[in-house]
C-alpha cells in the first residue's frame, strides 16, 4: 500500500475528527447545539455520500466487472446494515415513549395493563421487522 492509497483512507476519518472538535469547540463558545448537531450531521452525510460515490467511481473508470460485483455486494450489507438500524432506532423511540404511558395508565387502573402492553410490542415489532428484511437482504447474496 502506497503514502497516497493510506491518505486517501485515512482522510473521511481525519474530516470527521475535525468535525466533531469544531463542534465540541463551537458548543464551548456559546453556540447552539441545535445548529452545531445540524454541522455535525452535514459532515457526516458528506463523508458518507464520499465514501460511496469513489469506489464505484474507480471501478466504473477501470472497467473492471469483479470491483463492480463486489461494490454491489457491498451495497447489498449496506442496506441490511441501515434496515436494521433504522428499524432498531424507529422502535426505540416507539417504546420509549409507549413504556412510560403504559406504566402510568398500569397504575391508574390494573386492568388496562392488557391494552397497554399491546401498544409496547408493536413498538418491539418494528425493530424486528427491520431484522427479516435485512436477513433476506443478506440471504440474497449468499
Amino acid at each position: 500500500m502506497s503514502l497516497f492509497d493510506f491518505l486517501i483512507m485515512a482522510l473521511p476519518v481525519v474530516f470527521l475528527i475535525g468535525s466533531v472538535l469544531i463542534a465540541v469547540k463551537a458548543v464551548s463558545h456559546g453556540k447552539s447545539r441545535k445548529r452545531t448537531l445540524l454541522m455535525q450531521l452535514a459532515s457526516f452525510g458528506a463523508v458518507f455520500a464520499i465514501c460511496m460515490v469513489c469506489p464505484f467511481a474507480a471501478s466504473a473508470a477501470t472497467g473492471d466487472a469483479s470491483a463492480a460485483a463486489a461494490g454491489a455486494e457491498g451495497m447489498a450489507y449496506i442496506g441490511a446494515a441501515a434496515a436494521t438500524g433504522l428499524s432498531c432506532i424507529g422502535g426505540g423511540i416507539a417504546v420509549g415513549n409507549a413504556a412510560p404511558a403504559a406504566i402510568g395508565a398500569t397504575s391508574e387502573d390494573p386492568k388496562a395493563f392488557g391494552k397497554a402492553i399491546i401498544f409496547v410490542a408493536l413498538g418491539e415489532g418494528i425493530a424486528l421487522y427491520g431484522m427479516l428484511i435485512s436477513i433476506m437482504i443478506l440471504s440474497k447474496i449468499g
